[in-house]
């Protein structure tokens, strides 16, 4: 019985921004689904240097904007893996950043943006 209540214990959940060049947005999303991370979603955005700044220091305008949502247990592993990435990526550098949800509607919903489905396979 106990081991029920451990699985569907509550577990808080942010949500993670990655902001990454546009080429490496897929990569990221890979690297980010690897943990139990159910809900992605991947925009366009650009930054804010202007022209000449972007040309003389060889930045990507175009960027990918990331938005995760995370079991707050795994994001001292996620925000890891992402600072070892943005640091040995070829031009994979990147910010990463979450702020805390407070409420989400709804069990189902909740059980599956956690990973904490009952009766889920191992």
């Amino acid at each position: 019985m106990s081991n029920t209540v451990n699985e569907s214990a509550i577990k808080k959940l942010k949500l993670l921004f990655t902001i990454v060049d546009r080429p490496k947005g897929e990569f990221y999303l890979d690297v980010i689904s690897q943990f139990d991370v159910n809900c992605q979603m991947a925009m366009g955005g650009m930054g804010t240097a202007n022209s000449d700044l972007v040309e003389l220091l060889g930045l990507e305008p175009q960027k990918a904007v990331i938005l995760s949502v995370v079991r707050e247990d795994m994001m001292d592993t996620v925000m890891n893996c992402l600072e070892d990435k943005f640091a040995t990526i070829r031009n994979g550098k990147g910010v990463a950043f979450a702020v805390p949800l407070s409420s989400v509607i709804g069990v189902n919903l909740y059980q599956f943006l956690s990973d904490n489905r009952i009766g889920r396979e191992a």
